[in-house]
């Protein structure tokens, strides 16, 4: 469903014509807002998210959707510079709406709104191309905020249990901490002498490690290795 937000159904029109939409930002009366679609299979829970948006002035509810089908629709037709989308839609996981919006736009904010702060779903949220995984539990303040942010940087995910995530995941592949700082140090394209250098160990040293890291995620190289790290999200 999409609609015109009430303040401009009520507005004269000599105060509509103030309202224009301009490089995909809605301005009235000279402040920018943020066009938001909602995507959420839970009336109660869209009419909830609609009540609490309308309370701030930065940002303007443009539309809502309930299944995986509406949001394609509405996204391509609204053009929301933010999407809030639930994981569980009636037709398909919410994360194939995430890495589609994414695989549109790197410039849209993608707030995954869930009941689940599981960490696997976490994680899948920040591949998929999320800006934001947050609980539907979480104040209102917070989610409010998170629309905001993730408008600003759309490619840099945050999520409140995001370091826990990532531990977990860390305890799954088996990384010794040392193990994990030169892994963390592989995406830089720095030599193993350099990486040696800023650890203040041997050169041998960093090679054996890396060669317990690559045998850990089945790697024969640096990218495979690296590759493999960002897929359970211990790297960015």
């Amino acid at each position: 469903m999409s609609y015109l937000p009430k303040f401009l159904l009520l507005t004269p029109a000599s105060q509509l014509a103030a309202a224009v939409a301009l490089n995909s930002r809605l301005i009235f009366l000279g402040v920018i807002m943020l066009k938001v679609l909602v995507i959420d299979d839970h009336t109660m829970v869209r009419e909830g998210l609609r009540r609490l948006i309308a309370r701030d002035q930065q940002i303007c509810l443009i539309g809502e959707a309930g299944s995986k089908r509406e949001a394609f629709a509405q996204i391509s037709h609204l053009n929301p510079d933010v999407i809030v989308v639930d994981l569980n839609l009636p037709d398909g996981n919410g994360l194939e709406v995430v890495a589609w919006a994414r695989s549109l736009s790197q410039r849209i904010g993608i707030v995954v709104l869930t009941m689940s702060n599981m960490p696997e779903h976490v994680l899948a949220s920040m591949q998929s191309g999320a800006s934001s995984h947050i609980d539907k539990a979480s104040p209102s303040s917070e989610l409010l905020s998170a629309i905001k942010a993730s408008s600003v940087k759309p490619l840099s995910f945050t999520a409140r249990k995001l370091t826990q995530a990532i531990d977990a995941k860390n305890r799954d592949v088996g990384l010794t901490p040392r193990e994990l700082e030169i892994l963390e140090k592989l995406p830089t394209g720095d030599t193993v002498l350099e990486i040696a250098a800023q650890l203040f160990v041997t050169e041998s040293t960093v090679k054996t490690h890396l060669a317990s890291i690559y045998k850990k995620f089945g790697a024969k190289n640096r990218v495979q290795c690296i590759n493999a790290a960002r897929k359970i999200g211990l790297l960015p």
